[in-house]
């Protein structure tokens, strides 16, 4: 990193934020304040919840805990900073900085879309073929998944970084963002980086478009499968598949925006990762527990325990 840094002008990025109204500024930080503190409880209580519990020890509530802790650490990677930013005259960002923050969020964020991919998959055999459920989605192979996922979040991560590093930046150096990403960092480059940004949009483009084809295929095959089934079994598994549906639109619209185009950027990406790096993951925890009598009642279950330990 350090050698790389040496071949630029730029040691330092500044970062546009969010706002320059200060006003909006200071309503933004209490926001922000409340979106990421209920970011963190709430994902912490699912998978305290799911910990603890009993009855959630199927696959389905193993791999909706993994999301919990993927959706704290992604909006880690930025709320933080952007909560600071808004409430500094001078937003700044080192070199290496920029490239550590662009490498998390990448790798976290192509996680997210794996796991939520095999999420799919999951609820696709349960429904599907529920009596070959727990030999085919056994233990080792939820493991697998998620460690999969991960190996194939790192990889996207590593090509993207990779691609973004190689550039010259002999200034400006002013990221017309709230974070570093990659569209932003490579329109700072003073060299044509016209194949850099076909490489990156095809990188996220595999990535998108694989897992959407496998979310797709997934949900047409459990469509078919419902045909066969009674009301209530039809009904069990709508409710189900909603929420899940409900957080991959949420996820996946944003994503398919910003990153399957050219390096290009617009007035309306800032919020558009507002909405994917912050929102999607402090709405996940209610998406999911919403409908979900299992969940609620095992929370129910907990907080009665506590109150007992409480008392005691």
């Amino acid at each position: 990193m350090v050698s790389m840094e040496s071949k630029n002008n730029v040691t330092e990025f500044i970062l546009r934020g969010l706002t320059q109204d200060k006003t909006v500024a200071k309503v933004c930080v209490s926001l922000f304040l409340v979106f990421y503190a209920t970011i963190i409880l709430g994902n912490l209580l699912i998978i305290i919840t799911i910990k603890t519990s009993e009855q959630l020890d199927s696959p389905m509530y193993f791999f909706l805990s993994y999301l919990s802790f993927v959706d704290i650490s992604y909006s880690t990677v930025t709320a933080p900073k952007l909560i600071y930013d808004l409430l500094v005259e001078k937003k700044t960002i080192s070199f290496v900085g920029c490239i550590a923050q662009m490498f998390v969020g990448h790798f976290i964020g192509c996680t997210e879309i794996f796991l939520l991919t095999v999420m799919a998959y999951d609820r696709c055999i349960a429904i599907c073929k529920p009596l070959h459920y727990t030999n085919t989605v056994n233990k080792h192979v939820c493991g697998c998944l998620v460690a999969a996922s991960w190996v194939g979040g790192f990889v996207h991560s590593l090509v993207q970084t990779l691609l973004a590093v190689q550039l010259p930046f002999c200034g400006p150096n002013e990221i017309d963002h709230y974070f570093c990403d990659v569209h932003p960092l490579v329109k700072l480059a003073c060299t044509d980086t016209y194949i850099i940004g076909v490489s990156v949009a095809a990188n996220s483009g595999v990535v998108s478009l694989s897992c959407f084809v496998v979310l797709v295929v997934s949900y047409g095959v459990i469509l078919v499968s419902l045909r066969t089934r009674s009301s209530e079994g039809r009904l069990k598994a709508f409710y189900t598949c909603t929420s899940h549906i409900t957080v991959v639109g949420l996820f996946f619209g944003p994503c398919i925006f910003i990153y399957m185009r050219p390096s290009t950027t617009t007035s309306a990406d800032k919020m558009v990762s507002v909405f994917y790096t912050i929102i999607t993951p402090m709405l996940n925890p209610f998406i999911y527990t919403f409908r979900n009598e299992e969940v609620k009642n095992a929370m129910k279950k907990l907080w009665s325990r506590k109150v007992k330990r409480s008392e005691k």
